[in-house]
């Protein structure tokens, strides 16, 4: 059984390993009281004033406490960040590392920006951890990308992917969980995928090409892809050869 997790753990991609591995100890470390979550926490007065810049990261770490929602959440993020890196990302790390980047700084500016709107900032204000709406924006940005696979919900009813934040955003409402967290997440990978699958297809133009500094941080492997077997290169064109003569 150990020697099975291990080998699983071993062939998760980079990202997805270092992402769950992260979120993980540093849940660990606060069920344990060895770190605090008040260290932790989004803040924009400690971040802008006092300098703790390392909140804009750790913010999306902390999954709360280690119960069943916390393992739901684990599930989710090994797994749909994995078929994401695996998949749609396969051969582009660095592409996957900007999506989760771009995800990230939309979350933490809608939650900034929404805090000083009145009537919803204090919503806002009650939103200090923002790893749950980033394993969202995955499922998310999955969902749209496979929108004909037929999935199960347990085992009540079946739907195909493309409803599937859909149907987890109202499970959520039934377990009497707030929808903000969920929505944030649908917000922003609903931005990727219109500012990187849709807008190009529109005008051309692709708003969020990965930076060269980005792509030096990774070495992606290039995607191999088989030849068929039995495929023969057709002969040179008759002319060509006359021409040549």
């Amino acid at each position: 059984m150990a020697q099975a997790v291990e080998e699983w753990y071993k062939q998760m991609p980079i990202i997805t390993r270092s992402y769950l591995t992260a979120a993980v100890v540093t849940t660990i470390g606060c069920s344990l009281d060895i770190i605090s979550p008040y260290n932790l926490y989004l803040n924009p007065v400690l971040v802008v004033k006092h300098y703790q810049f390392w909140r804009l990261v750790t913010n999306f770490l902390y999954f709360r406490r280690m119960d069943l929602d916390f393992l739901f959440h684990m599930f989710f993020l090994a797994r749909y960040c994995k078929l994401l890196e695996e998949n749609s990302f396969r051969g582009r790390t660095a592409d996957f590392f900007y999506m989760l980047l771009f995800g990230s700084t939309v979350l933490t500016g809608i939650v900034l920006i929404g805090g000083m709107i009145p009537y919803v900032s204090e919503s806002f204000a009650k939103i200090i951890f923002l790893s749950n709406s980033l394993t969202f924006m995955m499922v998310y940005v999955w969902s749209k990308q496979n929108p004909f696979i037929h999935m199960s919900f347990l085992g009540l009813f079946t739907f195909t992917a493309a409803y599937l934040p859909w149907v987890l955003l109202g499970f959520s409402v039934l377990v009497g969980a707030s929808p903000w967290v969920d929505l944030l997440g649908m917000i922003a990978g609903h931005a990727y995928y219109f500012l990187e699958d849709v807008y190009p297809r529109m005008t051309g133009r692709r708003p969020l090409k990965t930076p060269s500094f980005i792509r030096s941080m990774f070495a992606d492997e290039p995607v191999v892809v088989a030849r068929p077997a039995n495929v023969r290169f057709a002969p040179p064109h008759v002319e060509d050869d006359v021409q040549q003569n």
